[in-house]
């Protein structure tokens, strides 16, 4: 009793040491199991000790209905309810074991059959048989294997031929019930995808072909019997019920087939394929099978000896005799080069056979002139292409208008930085369908709107140019009348002197007498006093008293006292000043017209250029599609022309391979129109980023040309105005 008590103690001493109750019970288990066995005793637990042992156990797996007896020996694997492949990916626990019921696997491996790959390669899985078979009848192991699944169970009840497919499978390696899976389903670092139909990175497909020539000891009867072979594997390599031999009638003996080889073209993955030899009366009955793995075959003429229907081996083994031709798989249209290759003494050359026709023909090497080739003379007389900018200015360049002399100078500065050499021009280039010509701002200037408006900037100018001339007129005749007005109150103020001068000195005259060599009143000599005898005219308002003379008319000389008269001064100080004001004004008023009209040249060649450069992409892109559409023609040009020939082809027996051929040319000629799609998108793409960069960089270019020729009207106006001095009309 007190040993009994010290292992419950002990039993309950190990409950901490696995980190759970699970590892903690198998453990105890185990070493209460040591302890009986080195005792030589059979271990007894009382029926409260087993009770206790129900209560501290709590299972967390997949099944609720488990002793834990029986749990507690299993200690490899732990079984999971399964979460998911992301959850489980980061769990990332190699001993975690989920159960997957056939329609369950069947939806995961539909939807995301790379996860599923991937989990595998990880940690195991285990698939079982749904819950409507109740016949007991099995699937298909092959659908699952290809997913990498470790354990996939049978009804091992059922010897049908999916049981003859696990257990000849599994025969291999020993028996032991244990196969290594191939590389690509082992590796984290290989993407595999079971419903794949090319081939995979780094496994070489294989064609291999079988020719069943007799059978030995099929059956003791005199009974009709024939052959089928089938290949399992991939879907794209699975094969079932296409080829079979004809029945050989009343000779289950030794009868002789002698068939054509079964055609087995492209074997994508041949780790993973395998091929089912069975024999069946003329009834349908099976009478032998064998399941070979395809990559343990050796070519050559082989005999297989054939099992029951539970992979036993009969007492009379009997034999099938045929011939295996296993090689590496070549697409058709490298079949020439690959036999060219494998025997070059078989293949001349071209030229070489062309050379032996003519000597058979009598015709001697020695008479034949060597000639240019003219392979290529389409290309060198081909044309270049017109240039199409996309812009509406090449339709109206020829029936543009030309801008006067004025706008020409005013947009002289706003020139295009694209400029094509004439070598450029001529030289033969291969014609791209995606090229797109830049766009040249002399072809925008061409515009039908960018003539309208240099004529509108032209009208602006001439009316501005028209209303300073009004003013300056306005101004001038104002500045004129001014300009008399004062002359004429000069002139009287002039001649009220004068007479008040004539008065006094005809008193003064009188009073003193007459003096030999006096000079008369009223006569003054500008050059000094005249010499004796000499007489001066007496006109009145000839001369001044200050000896200037008097303007008499408007272009006679200023006199002196006008120059010295400070209202005149004052007149001429204030119309020299308005006169120069408005000439500044003007300049200012023209300035401001032809900076505006540069910034409004400016935004209709941007806008020119922005729907020249929106149709070259959209011509670009239209461009895109009708190349696809070419492409989709010939693609299914292309599918006809195989199909018509592989329907004509007498070499394909069955209709099954007939198909499986048409599929296989419209899968290779669908990739291939995929993977030209593929380089005519990115081929587009580019011409797009290039055609996009370029659009920004004329636009760029086309804002410098516009700030260069501001900044240049801007410099000339301000020249002007450092340079301009006082001016006056009067």
């Amino acid at each position: 009793m007190e040993r009994s008590r010290s292992e419950k103690r002990s039993f309950r001493q190990k409950k901490g040491v696995y980190g759970d109750e699970l590892h903690s019970d198998s453990a105890a288990l185990i070493d209460f199991m040591r302890t009986a066995s080195s005792r030589k005793k059979k271990p007894v637990l009382t029926k409260e000790e087993e009770e206790r042992i129900f209560a501290e156990y709590h299972y967390t797996g997949a099944t609720t209905n488990i002793h834990p007896l029986l749990s507690s020996l299993v200690n490899y694997t732990h079984p999971v309810k399964f979460s998911g492949f992301d959850v489980a990916e980061v769990n990332n626990l190699h001993f975690h074991m989920s159960s997957f019921s056939e329609s369950t696997g069947l939806g995961y491996l539909k939807q995301s059959a790379p996860e599923f790959v991937n989990y595998n390669k990880r940690q195991p899985s285990r698939i079982y048989p749904k819950g409507a078979r109740v016949d007991s009848s099995n699937f298909l192991p092959q659908i699952f294997w290809n997913a990498g699944c470790q354990m996939v169970s049978l009804n091992f009840q059922t010897p049908d031929v999916y049981m003859q497919l696990n257990m000849g499978k599994f025969e291999y390696n020993g028996g032991s019930g244990y196969l290594l899976k191939p590389d690509f389903l082992r590796r984290p670092d290989r993407t595999f995808d079971p419903f794949s139909e090319s081939p995979v990175d780094g496994v070489i497909a294989a064609h291999c072909s079988v020719r069943v020539i007799s059978g030995q000891f099929l059956s003791d009867r005199k009974i009709g019997t024939y052959v089928e072979v089938e290949m399992y594997g991939l879907p794209t390599d699975t094969i079932r019920k296409e080829h079979k031999t004809k029945v050989i009638p009343s000779n289950g003996l030794n009868p002789v087939y002698n068939e054509d080889p079964f055609v087995f073209r492209k074997v994508v993955l041949p780790e993973l394929a395998v091929l089912r030899f069975a024999v069946y009366d003329e009834n349908g009955k099976q009478l032998g099978q064998r399941i070979l793995p395809l990559d343990g075959l050796q070519a050559g003429y082989r005999h297989i000896s054939l099992r029951s229907d539970t992979n036993q081996s009969f007492i009379l083994s009997p034999v099938l005799f045929v011939q295996i031709v296993i090689k590496t798989y070549v697409p058709d249209e490298l079949s020439g080069l690959v036999d060219a290759l494998a025997d070059p003494k078989a293949f001349l050359s071209e030229q070489k056979k062309r050379q032996e026709a003519l000597q058979h023909m009598g015709v001697d090497d020695s008479d034949i002139p060597d000639v240019p080739n003219t392979k290529n003379m389409a290309l060198r007389n081909m044309k270049q292409p017109p240039r199409q900018n996309g812009s509406s200015a090449d339709l109206l360049a020829n029936n543009s208008q030309p801008g006067t002399a004025r706008s020409e100078q005013m947009s002289s500065m706003m020139t295009s930085s694209t400029i094509r050499s004439p070598n450029e021009q001529q030289a033969p280039v291969a014609v791209d369908k995606f090229k797109v010509d830049p766009i040249e701002v002399d072809d925008l200037r061409r515009d039908k709107a960018f003539a309208k408006l240099l004529k509108k900037f032209q009208k602006d100018l001439d009316d501005l140019r028209k209303k300073h001339q009004k003013q300056r007129d306005s101004i001038q005749k104002q500045q004129q009348t001014n300009v008399d007005k004062l002359i004429t109150n000069n002139r009287r103020s002039t001649k009220k002197e004068k007479g008040s001068r004539r008065s006094l000195t005809a008193s003064v005259s009188s009073g003193c007498g007459s003096t030999t060599g006096s000079v008369p009143v009223g006569i003054c000599s500008p050059s000094g006093p005249s010499t004796s005898g000499s007489v001066a005219p007496s006109t009145p308002g000839a001369c001044n008293s200050d000896g200037t003379g008097s303007p008499a008319t408007a272009g006679s000389p200023v006199p002196h006292d006008l120059i010295n008269n400070d209202r005149v001064r004052s007149l001429v100080n204030t119309q020299t000043g308005e006169w120069s004001a408005m000439v500044r004004r003007h300049d200012e008023e023209e300035f401001e017209l032809k900076k505006g009209q540069l910034k409004e040249q400016f935004d209709l060649l941007k806008k020119l250029m922005s729907e020249a450069q929106k149709n070259q992409m959209q011509a670009l892109k239209l461009r895109l599609e009708a190349e696809g559409k070419d492409l989709k023609q010939t693609q299914t040009k292309k599918s006809m022309e195989d199909a018509k020939v592989i329907q004509l082809d007498k070499g394909i027996k069955t209709k099954a391979e007939r198909d499986r051929r048409v599929k296989e040319l419209n899968e290779k000629n669908l990739k291939m129109f995929v993977e030209e799609r593929k380089r005519l998108a990115m081929k587009a793409q580019k011409h797009e980023e290039q055609l996009t960069k370029r659009h920004l960089d004329q636009l760029e270019q086309l804002e410098k040309d516009f700030q260069k020729a501001l900044e240049v009207e801007v410099g000339n106006y301000k020249e002007e105005q450092l340079a301009a001095q006082p001016t006056s009309v009067v």
